[in-house]
């Protein structure tokens, strides 16, 4: 049974997508600005509005974590699942994330974000 609370699990969690969500709005970015789109800046501008949002939240998740002096590293990877050790007041938890599942999580994030972007 683990010893972190739902709420601080949901930001471990976080704290583990989001960054996997802002290095493929970088990657997008360098991909939408070589390509051979007339019209290159409203994907730009998109894709650079969600990215803004995905990196502050991760600065939010990262100053609750750090205030709850909670830290999180990935230990093993392989091609179906990836370990990740949670250290909470002194005790270790090590859980396992089924990838697909993770590629799921950022892509639902990714389409949070562009929505939000649009919606605006």
């Amino acid at each position: 049974m683990t010893r972190i609370p739902s709420d601080l699990r949901d930001a471990i969690e976080m704290s583990i997508y989001l960054p996997m969500t802002i290095s493929i709005f970088n990657r997008d970015l360098s991909i939408i600005e070589q390509s051979p789109f007339k019209l290159k800046q409203p994907y730009l501008n998109i894709v650079e509005e969600s990215l803004k949002l995905a990196q502050k939240d991760l600065t939010v998740v990262r100053h609750e974590l750090k205030k709850n002096s909670i830290k999180v590293s990935q230990v093993q990877r392989d091609e179906a699942f990836t370990m990740y050790s949670f250290i909470f007041k002194g005790y270790e938890e090590q859980h396992n994330y089924f990838n697909p599942r993770i590629r799921n999580k950022v892509c639902e994030l990714m389409e949070d974000y562009l929505f939000k972007v649009l919606k605006k």
